[in-house]
């Protein structure tokens, strides 16, 4: 299974020479600062109204309980917008491109290629939690109604797009575009922007046996989406694979106490006690080849979900 880079480098190619490395430190200082005041206007007025209607009924954990509350992850989700704003700012007045050319040479998502990474991603996900089942049997149905996750499911798939998407453009499309226009070495463009992307992964209420599983797991998550967007020269199939892993998690079966609200179904939280070594190594395995499992549903010539590159034509007529 080779994977043909034209495609990745007509991608790599399109930035301007405004896209120096100065510049995209900057750039990057602009989205870090906006995603942060972003976060801190959501979460300061979203704490002020829940605390306002709850009243007496409200968490008496503070903050922490209004983060684990339906409205702190609705909050938490749409603080993420921050990032959009930082890169339409650093792309317009730092490089002077339009936004639109971080999704791909031909400045659009590959639909197709989104959709099959999302189903490819359903699947594997699915694996997973049968694994995971059989780690760990114990799974309860989420404290949430049906007629409720319902109602909320179009918001939070909404909210999740924009969280995933904002987190795709910039690490798959702002820093590995930028970096592989003035780096050629993968150990540049592709690895410094994957082990920031995991590093922030990090729970401070997890073990570190647990934590080091999970961003092995998210490791190896960042290499298959680096790879669809080498194979292909456009962010489409990173997109629609990064929203079915958390679509997975926020609506139908969550690992973490503090994002499980609007889950139809928990399991053992990751951050709780009673976690073995040997679990989290078989955690990380399941991470693993869960992972390389979607690599070759969308790669594997012969796979009914292989993604396509992008062609010139197509980048032509954008």
């Amino acid at each position: 299974m080779t994977i043909d880079d034209t495609a990745f480098e007509r991608y790599r190619n399109t930035p301007n020479a405004r896209t120096t490395l100065p510049r995209l430190l900057l750039g990057t200082l602009i989205v870090v600062l906006f995603w942060a005041a972003t976060t801190a206007a959501v979460l300061f007025g979203g704490t002020h109204v829940y605390f306002a209607w709850q009243g007496a009924a409200a968490s008496p954990y503070g903050m922490e309980g209004f983060l684990a509350s339906p409205a702190g992850i609705l909050c938490a989700l749409a603080s993420f917008a921050g990032i959009w704003i930082g890169l339409w700012i650093a792309m317009r007045w730092v490089h002077g491109e339009p936004l639109s050319a971080l999704l791909g040479a031909g400045r659009r998502v590959a639909r197709p290629d989104f959709l099959k990474g999302l189903i490819a991603v359903l699947i594997t996900s699915a694996l997973s939690e049968i694994l995971f089942y059989l780690l760990q049997p114990g799974i309860a149905r989420g404290t949430i109604s049906l007629s409720s996750w319902l109602l909320f499911a179009i918001p939070i798939a909404t909210l999740t797009l924009l969280q995933t998407s904002s987190e795709e453009v910039l690490f798959r499309g702002y820093l590995l575009r930028g970096l592989a226009n003035r780096f050629r070495s993968p150990c540049v463009w592709a690895l410094l922007p994957g082990l920031l992307f995991t590093s922030l992964h990090w729970s401070g209420g997890s073990s570190a046996a647990i934590n080091a599983s999970v961003l092995v797991s998210i490791a190896a998550f960042a290499l298959l989406l680096t790879l669809v967007v080498y194979a292909t020269g456009n962010l489409g199939a990173a997109l629609g694979a990064h929203l079915g892993n958390n679509l997975t998690g926020f609506l139908l079966i969550s690992h973490q106490e503090s994002y499980n609200s609007f889950a139809l179904f928990t399991a053992k939280p990751l951050e709780g006690p009673g976690w073995m070594i040997s679990d989290a190594i078989l955690i990380a395995l399941i991470g693993i080849a869960c992972s390389l499992l979607t690599i070759v549903l969308l790669l594997h010539p012969r796979s009914p979900l292989k993604v396509t590159a992008e062609v010139p034509n197509a980048v032509g007529a954008a």
